[in-house]
């Protein structure tokens, strides 16, 4: 659970989600490595190591809605955020982050893209953590 935060921007929410989801993710024994590695081609919102070792590639998605009680009436989740065509973008950026930064992926490890889903709403926020979502 978290805090509920008044937030003003798409920026802002973006923000607020990720640092949320980054300390939920150290509490849970990942290390971080990087956030918001951006290039031309597309941007990783947190690389991370995996209590396990395993190279984790985290995209946050993050919606708002504090006009609601219950996060079942949503008009859209924030895992419906992540289009087919953002997923396709965001296996291409990770797949070329892997490539450039390969000694920091364990060979018997390798690599792997998580989903964290945020919904924040007028009396706590909700997170769900899916692994491996490629």
């Amino acid at each position: 659970m978290c805090k509920r935060q008044t937030m003003a921007t798409k920026s802002e929410t973006g923000k607020l989600g990720e640092d949320l989801a980054c300390r939920y993710l150290v509490d849970k024994g990942y290390k971080i490595i990087e956030r918001n590695y951006r290039k031309p081609w597309g941007e990783l919102d947190i690389v991370t190591w995996a209590p396990d070792r395993t190279l984790v590639f985290i995209e946050v998605k993050t919606i708002v809605s504090y006009n609601i009680k219950d996060v079942d009436n949503l008009l859209i989740t924030p895992e419906e955020q992540l289009t087919a065509s953002k997923l396709s973008k965001l296996k291409r950026t990770a797949s070329l982050y892997a490539g450039e930064f390969s000694d920091k992926i364990s060979d018997d490890k390798g690599w792997r893209i998580d989903l964290l889903a945020l919904t924040i709403t007028q009396k706590n926020c909700h997170m769900k953590h899916y692994e491996n979502i490629t």
